[in-house]
């Protein structure tokens, strides 16, 4: 809808009906991106680019996919670009997290706020430890986790967004999962 307003020359309309797109996918988004990033800030960022990539591109948008699928597959594609950039500029510098970010990531693994100091510490040994181990995640198997399990998109639509049958997504989650099982010690 719009790419039809922004053809028909109603940029106007076409501001509306996007911020109600943004809206809705601003949660999610940031979520994935946080993950992929690890950093509230650059994930903020990634988000925010991606908005910006997809409004001046809106005329390439096919809608044999829902528009959230494209949306992430631009999201996914920018985040690992951030990655390389920032894997290039830590050759130089080294970088010290900020106070308070592991609990700014609290709403990402669906925690709750808990007043208790004792179970405060340990929900956030939980949540450092299961990042940990997504972080071990390789490639493909990482990207299909984190999409599936915090984007909540279905192997359908990661295929999608990536290029990949169901089928092979669905095998690329079922490895990742099995990894993070041996990583975490579960059965």
């Amino acid at each position: 809808q719009v790419r039809e307003l922004v053809r028909r020359g109603d940029t106007e309309q076409a501001r509306t009906v996007f911020a109600g797109l943004v809206e809705a996918h601003q949660r999610r988004a940031l979520r994935i991106a946080y993950h992929y990033l690890r950093d509230s800030t650059d994930a903020e960022d990634a988000v925010q680019d991606a908005f910006v990539k997809v409004y001046s591109h809106i005329g390439t948008y096919r809608e044999a996919w829902p528009f959230g699928v494209w949306f992430t597959r631009i999201l996914v594609n920018g985040c690992i670009d951030h990655q390389k950039k920032r894997a290039r500029r830590g050759r130089w510098f080294t970088r010290v997290p900020g106070a308070g970010e592991v609990e700014r990531a609290k709403p990402a693994f669906g925690g709750s706020s808990v007043d208790d100091p004792e179970s405060t510490l340990l929900a956030r040994e939980r949540r450092q430890r299961l990042a940990s181990a997504v972080a071990r995640l390789r490639g493909r198997q990482r990207a299909v986790f984190l999409l599936c399990h915090f984007g909540d998109w279905t192997p359908r639509e990661v295929g999608a967004m990536m290029g990949l049958t169901e089928s092979t997504v669905r095998v690329h989650l079922f490895r990742a999962t099995h990894r993070l099982r041996a990583v975490l010690g579960v059965r």
